[in-house]
């Protein structure tokens, strides 16, 4: 499975949800997660990509988008 497939599943586990806004599509502005759900996004990437993510990055803004995300995870490893 690839990264993006590994983003996809827990974005879904997280939100409850079926499909997945577009990859640069705002996760937050389209209704797909909450503020309330970031915490355990967050929780989930560390598990499954094995990294610390720390408190300073917990910040919508850097997990706004399926891309973002990917290029968050780019720049921790």
């Amino acid at each position: 499975m690839d990264r993006r497939a590994r983003i996809s599943a827990i974005l879904r586990r997280v939100a409850g949800k079926d499909g997945l806004p577009e990859a640069d599509e705002s996760l937050f502005e389209s209704g797909f997660l909450d503020s309330f759900g970031l915490p355990d996004l967050v929780s989930a990437l560390e598990k499954e990509f094995s990294l610390t993510i720390p408190d300073a990055d917990l910040n919508p803004r850097k997990f706004e988008s399926i891309e973002k995300i990917e290029n968050y995870l780019d720049s921790r490893v």
